[in-house]
Order: C-alpha cells, then structure tokens, then sequence
C-alpha cells in the first residue's frame, strides 16, 4: 500500500502493513484478501493519527505530563490519563482527515458501523495488548464516525493502555493507533475461537465460545459464555459445556446518538437462557474457518467471530500470545476437601495467598504483592493490580474474557465463572487457585512439584539454534528460568543499578564502593542462581549520560550532552573510567564464585583499540576465557561491521546483534521517531546485509553469534535468514520465547542444513 495514505480500505492491505494500519487492521485486510468472510470495511492509518498529533502541538504537553508519572500509583496513574484523553478530544480534527473519513463512509453506502483501535504494537505475536484501547459499535452518522476515530485515538491514554505499554517496554509515542471502520455486524450470535485449548496449549482442539448478542459482553467477562470443543483433525465435537445467559448485548434501537449508549441490556426469555447458542453445523462451520486462518498464518489464532441470519463473519484475528510449554512446578496433593468454588480453568498453575475482594476500579490499590484477586469480572483498568496477583478468580467470564487472556500473559493461576467467588469468599480468607482445574480450596493446599515423582514435564520443541531470553527484573528470574529457553542472552543492569539509585562515583566518594558491588552482586545472583547451568550474559552498564545524571549524585559527575544516545557510553566510558568499571568486574567475580554460569557482554564499542583496551583490562583482573566463562562484545555500530574480523580477532568468544541501535544508525533514523516509525525496519535491505556479514565472519571465525530484539519474534522470513546464515542464538524477551521458538523451529525445518546444524551446535572459545 502506499504509505502515505490517510484512508485505505481492508482489501488494500496485509500482514506487512502493520506500520500503517496496525495489527488488527492488518488481518482485516489479510483475512479479506485470502476469501475469509469479513464484513467490509477501511481504515483511517496511524499516520493520521501522528499528522493529527503534529497539528495539535500537543506530543510535548503529554511526553511531560508522563515524565514522572508512577505507574503503581493507580490514583494518579488514572488522574494524568483523564487529563490527556480530555486533550485529545478536545483537540481539533484536521479538516482534510475527516472529508477522507466522511468521504469513505459515504462510499461504504453509511449505515451503523463498528469503529475499532488497531495501535501499530497490538495483536502481535509479542505483545497483544489485550482490551487496551477502545470500540465503538453501531455508530451511525459522519459525524459520529469521525467522533469515535478521535475516542479511539484518545483511548490510546487510557490508564491501562499507559500501564501496558509502559511494561512491555514500548515508547508512547513510538506506538501509533489505526482505526478499521467496518460494517456493524448485528449479532444473534458471537463469540472467540482458539486453534488451540488457550488452557492445555492443546494443538488438537478447536476451542469455540459463543453467547448471545455482541461479542463485546463475552470479551469483558460479563457474561459466562457457552463452550464447544472441536476435534481439529476430524472437525468432530467432542464436548459442549453450555451456560445461563440471563440478557444480551443489542443496539440501542432508539438509535441514541451518544456512543456510549448505542447498545443496550435486553432480558432473555427464560425458556432460552439454557439452550446451546450455535447449531452443531455452525460449531464445525467455525471450526472449518478457524483452521483456515491458521495455516494462513501459519500460527494458533485467537479470533473473534459473529452470526448475522444464517452467515458467519470474521471481524478480528490474533495471534494466540500466551503460549505456555514449561511444565506446572507446583501440584495440589491428594485431599478429600471439597473445593469452595469451582468454575471455568482459565490460566494453568496452583497459587495460595490472602483473598481481596475488589467490586470496582477504584480499588485496585488495595491488592499487593501475593493477594489472590477476587472480583465478579476484570476490566482492562484492573491490569496494575493483576500484575501484583498470585492468583485471580472471578463470578464471571470464559476462558477467552479479559480475566483470562491477561491471566495467561501474566502467568498466574486464574478461575473464571464461579459464579459466586465475591459472595462466598470473605475478605483476607487464605485460599488455593488451582487454574487448571478450575478450583478454589479453603487454606494453603500446594507442595512443590519436585516431591511428587510422578510429575511429567510437557513435551518441548527443540532446536538447534539456541533461544535466550532478555531480562532485566530479578523478581521474573525464577519464573522466567521455569520456561523453555537455553538461559539468558542480554541481562541488563540498569534495571538494578537503577534500584540502587546512587551513581556509582558519588558512593565511591563516600566510601561506599563496596556497598555498590554487594547490592549489584545480588541482584546479578538472583538470576545466575535461578538459570544454572544455563549461561547468563551479563551487558555491563549501559546508561547514556542523562540517565546517570538521575541517579543520586550524578548532576556532579555527568555533562549534559546534546545528543547523549551517540555519547558518552558504552565501551568509551569503561576505558576511561576503569576504576568504575572495575566494580562491575569485582560483581561479576563474586557471582563466579558460587555461579560459573555467568558470562560477560561488552555493549556499544566503537572501535578496535577500545575492544583491545577492555579485552586487557578484564585480562589483568583475572577473567579471560574458558570453558565456563565467554566474553561477548554488542554489534550495534556499524563500524563493528566494516571491521568485524579486526574485533574478534583481539579476542572475543562471540557476537550479540543489538538489532535497534544498528538498524538506527545504518539508517540514520531515530527508532523513536513517529515520523520516521515507518522507515524504521530491520528487513531493510542495507540492515540485512550487515547482519549477514556479521554472522557469517562470526562463523568462518570460528565465534558465536547471537541477536537481541523483537525482530526475530515480529517477523518469521528475518529469523529463516539469520537462521541459514548460522546464527547461533537468538535472545527475545518473555513474552516472546514460545512463539519464537516455534518460529525458530519452522525456519530450521526449512532451511533443513544437517551441515549447519553440525556447526551451530559447536561450542567455541578463544582464549584471551
């Protein structure tokens, strides 16, 4: 499509234009362009959106108003969103937007349509920023239309969309927003379909919820919806589980103006409240379709789906994004206790802890560290408080409701649809979740899974090439080191250093160098200690000067520089400043000595007299390499490129692509940019020619090479090429690990090399 374009239509686009149209409006496009029934329908782009922002001169205003904002204040956190949404709706529309979207609604004959968020970072294999942005349904009217694009651009400030991405680490302004305008389905009938059980990550099944009216209610968890599941291989139904659905969600049929009354409650008669919502015929009917968009993808969908008279439509796919392949650690013994609540198993694993019983919002501040979350449904807004949660239960909702996508992202236990959870449970009540079973004990009923022989791990995809994973907090270490990864590919200290909250020379001053190593030495331990025997790869500091300045004492000891992401940093700043990088060392050594996992990783070095100085430095202070311990150096200036045989040959054990800062500055592009987001792409062809060069001198030499970054997890065809290039590892974040995995998997089965798998299953080391 052409990308400078303010409207397009689904017909228009694919699975690459996500930049433009963002994830859902993307697989709109998808789906219509493979024959998939969607109802029909165009999209405003997200570069109207960014043009919008420009015209408003309002990114500043915002960027400053969430520059110190705490995130786990949820009083405040909600007080600054109001304030932005009330900006951005406020603001006025660009008149030449909104002739194009009144002009296209116009060419899609008018009439009530369902005006959706697709943000650029949304409904990916990575991060599917689940319920965070808003729809409108049955909008009516250009004016109304253009109405509810600028709500959905505003609901990108939503409290949880803030809080989202925050923690999935995307800039908030990186992040655009599209809008698919598409025609307004009137559901009998709808609901979610997984290509999986979301529960067991059961390939076999098709999993099918439906209710009656729009699918907005099964999606919230306001109604607990019927559930079929559907053999895959013979489309055969294999067992039905249906529910009492007192009111339906239907438009408003007196038409009201206001989007947020044009669909209303509507009672059910009580003699259909307990049938089965979908005939057989539909339920393999969907089944049939279901199988269709995953081999288009080729990847386990989530997709949303509704009955209009005897048609089926498709309105939204996802990719399933919490698969899970690590087996349960903990079990619940053998008991004759009748459990107090059973419901629907929503999210897998066992969790005791304090019940809190929270009816809105509002109150999600008195949820800590450990509570079991009870509530009659979640809502985006509840996020904050569900990441603190050791387990969630709630009276309603399914296993494709908010409750439960979020639960399973998390990783922590979750039963849906008890019915009563807010009624029998009593506040502070000590209780066990068991999410696989879709139970709810009195008191603390769970043992670790290590006394129990007769636990059996769950099958696990294997591959030649390694898979690491990026962390940074110590709190996820042990839960991290349960999954499927080969160890830790870029561990980072800023995270700790930040904790500490002191700069390192201002403690020196004090006399307090020690105290820097010990706090910085138990936050490295926590993860080399949860990960062994598995490598944990250690990238020293890598704070620009503006970051050190925030820490307690650093306007003393840090100049502001103009541009500090090309300053003083990195390797420069440890050749300088040994005395300080000697204290990381000093860190390093003392983890060593209780964890011979810990590996060591050099980040932004600018040239080869710099990577020879360091090599020297860690040389004199007793680590050189062997068997136990690699020294690894950032390829993320392209000078390590040009020079790549020069900076292995002073005596480096392997390579690490940092794929971000070396697409930025092959391009010349700040990855930050909303202008330029579109242009910022690691498949450009000057981008993957430095990434070929760079793993392929790192084999003929004899060397490791490995990449940190979203690119191998975002797009299949740039892992398919680091993969018949050689590349050694791969290092994603956690959210990442089982869809990249199975990405890795296939890349490998089509390269099908047994003489590269021979050379990337080798272990190199150089000694220093």
């Amino acid at each position: 499509m052409d990308k400078d374009r303010r409207v397009v239509w689904f017909e228009d686009v694919g699975k690459e234009d996500i930049p433009q149209v963002g994830g859902k409006g993307a697989n709109l496009g998808e789906m219509t362009k493979s024959g998939i029934p969607v109802p029909p329908g165009f999209i405003i782009t997200a570069q109207s959106y960014f043009y919008f922002l420009e015209k408003s001169n309002l990114t500043d205003k915002i960027r400053q108003m969430l520059s110190s904002l705490d995130l786990n204040d949820s009083e405040k956190l909600q007080k600054v969103a109001s304030k932005i949404k009330r900006l951005l709706n406020a603001a006025a529309m660009p008149k030449e937007i909104a002739q194009e979207i009144a002009q296209a609604y116009k060419k899609m004959g008018g009439g009530l349509v369902a005006v959706r968020s697709s943000a650029t970072a949304e409904d990916l294999p990575e991060a599917s920023f689940a319920g965070q942005q808003r729809t409108f349904l049955n909008v009516a009217g250009e004016r109304e239309v253009i109405a509810a694009v600028q709500g959905c651009w505003a609901s990108l400030f939503e409290p949880r969309a803030i809080f989202y991405r925050a923690h999935q680490g995307f800039d908030h302004f990186a992040v655009g927003i599209a809008v698919p305008v598409q025609r307004m389905v009137q559901s009998e009938v709808s609901g979610v379909l997984f290509t999986l059980d979301p529960v067991t990550n059961d390939r076999g099944k098709v999993v099918i919820e439906a209710v009656y009216g729009l699918g907005e209610a099964i999606v919230s968890g306001e109604v607990t919806p019927d559930l079929y599941v559907v053999d895959k291989e013979g489309l055969k139904i294999i067992d039905k589980k249906l529910a009492q659905q007192e009111w339906q969600l239907v438009r408003n049929a007196k038409g009201d103006k206001d989007p947020e009354k044009a669909n209303i409650r509507v009672a059910i008669l009580e003699a259909e409240q307990a049938r089965q919502k979908l005939s057989d015929e539909d339920i393999i009917a969907l089944a049939r379709i279901g199988k269709r968009i995953e081999d288009l993808y080729a990847f386990p969908q989530d997709i949303e789906w509704a009955k209009e008279g005897q048609e089926l439509f498709m309105v939204q796919t996802r990719p399933v994004t919490t698969i899970k392949e690590a087996a349960e650690r903990r079990e619940i013994p053998e008991t004759t206790e009748e459990p107090l609540l059973t419901g629907s198993p929503a999210s897998p694993g066992i969790a005791s802890g304090p019940t809190k019983i929270i009816h809105q919002p509002s109150e999600i501040n008195r949820i800590l560290e450990g509570d079991v979350l009870v509530a009659e449904m979640t809502t985006p807004d509840f996020v904050p408080a569900m990441k603190r949660a050791a387990a969630i239960a709630t009276d309603r909702g399914g296993r494709t409701c908010h409750a439960a996508i979020v639960s399973r992202e998390l990783g922590i236990p979750c039963v849906v649809g008890t019915e009563n959870a807010t009624q029998v449970l009593k506040h502070e009540q000590l209780v066990t979740v068991d999410g696989s079973q879709g139970k709810v004990f009195e008191g603390r009923l769970v043992r670790e899974a290590r006394d129990i022989p007769s636990v059996i791990p769950r099958a696990r995809i294997k591959t030649n090439t390694k898979l690491y994973v990026n962390l940074a907090e110590p709190e996820l270490a042990e839960r991290v080191a349960s999954r499927d990864v080969d160890g830790v590919g870029l561990l980072r200290a800023e995270f700790m250093i930040a904790e500490i909250g002191e700069h390192p020379r201002y403690m020196i001053s004090q006399g307090r160098g020690e105290e820097f190593v010990a706090r910085l030495a138990e936050g490295v331990t926590t993860f080399a200690r949860a990960f062994n025997p598995r490598p944990v790869v250690y990238r020293t500091t890598d704070f620009k000067t503006n970051e050190y300045r925030n820490l307690k004492g650093g306007e003393e000891y840090e100049d502001i520089e103009e541009n500090p992401m090309l300053g003083y940093r990195g390797c420069s700043r440890y050749v300088r400043e040994a005395d300080v990088f000697k204290m990381e060392i000093e860190v390093v050594k003392q983890v060593r000595e209780n964890y011979q996992n810990l590996w060591v990783m050099i980040p932004f070095v600018r040239t080869v007299g710099e990577m020879a100085r360091l090599v020297r430095i860690l040389k004199d202070e007793g680590l050189r390499s062997s068997e136990d311990f690699k020294l690894w150096m950032m390829v993320e200036v392209p000078s390590n490129i040009f020079l790549i045989d020069e900076f292995i040959d002073v005596g480096i054990d392997g390579i690490s692509i940092g794929s971000n800062d070396l697409t930025q500055l092959i391009l010349g592009i700040d990855r930050d940019s909303p202008k330029l987001e579109e242009e910022f792409d690691e498949r450009n062809e000057a981008v993957m020619l430095a990434l070929e060069k760079a793993i392929k001198t790192s084999v003929k030499k004899g060397v490791t090479a490995s990449i940190c970054g979203q690119a191998p997890s975002v797009y299949p065809e740039l892992t398919e090429k680091l993969v018949k290039w050689g590349i050694t590892s791969v290092s994603v974040s956690p959210d990442a690990i089982e869809s990249t995995r199975e990405i890795i998997a296939k890349a490998e089965g089509r390269v099908a090399s047994p003489s590269l798998w021979r050379r990337t299953a080798r272990a190199s080391f150089r000694p220093i």
